[in-house]
């Protein structure tokens, strides 16, 4: 399929408004790992999938890859899900907002395990007023509250994942798409 008709394509399923697109971003993952990984991804999306690895420089003898995908509201959820609880891998799944449903953003580490949060159309952090109004009970103790709303954004999945997206800056990404 040449890049004019992937493109067409991509247009086509997102003026159908039940679906979004989202990026795959594996920050590391040991080498015999690979491929169970594009088969976790082709069994969610749909279609075969092939991510071109590449040494992750932050931990020595692990890869890294990343996509793009293009599928129904939900698939970000189901990525995360499929990679989830998997030794010494560290990933994030993120979904654009799309027609009457929310974004969201997955970070996984072998420490801290899953961290989920809502994103609004810019892709920002959308912390919910009950998860405010927790962070103020602690109002008089500013470090009790700071540390209750770095939870609520999630501050130790993105301080534990930085040096592997650093590492990972200029990377190609290319799109799939969820067929069904």
């Amino acid at each position: 399929m040449g890049k004019a008709n992937l493109e067409t394509n991509q247009e086509a399923i997102l003026m159908i408004g039940a679906y979004t697109r989202g990026v795959l971003f594996v920050h590391s993952a040991p080498r015999a790992l690979c491929p169970h990984i594009e088969w976790a991804a082709a069994e969610v999306l749909g279609s075969r999938v092939h991510l071109d690895w590449t040494e992750q420089p932050a931990a020595r003898g692990m890869m890294r890859a990343e996509t793009s995908w293009v599928g129904p509201a939900g698939t970000g959820a189901s990525l995360a899900s499929a990679l989830r609880g998997w030794a010494n891998l560290r990933y994030e799944v993120t979904e654009e907002a799309s027609v009457g449903t929310d974004g969201g953003r997955w970070s996984h580490t072998p420490d801290l395990g899953i961290f989920h949060a809502q994103t609004d159309v810019h892709g920002n952090v959308v912390v919910p007023e009950d998860r405010i109004r927790a962070a103020l009970v602690y109002a008089a103790d500013p470090d009790r509250m700071r540390r209750e709303l770095d939870l609520a954004l999630g501050q130790a999945w993105d301080d534990e994942l930085e040096p592997f997206r650093y590492a990972g800056a200029g990377a190609p990404v290319r799109w799939l798409h969820r067929v069904g």
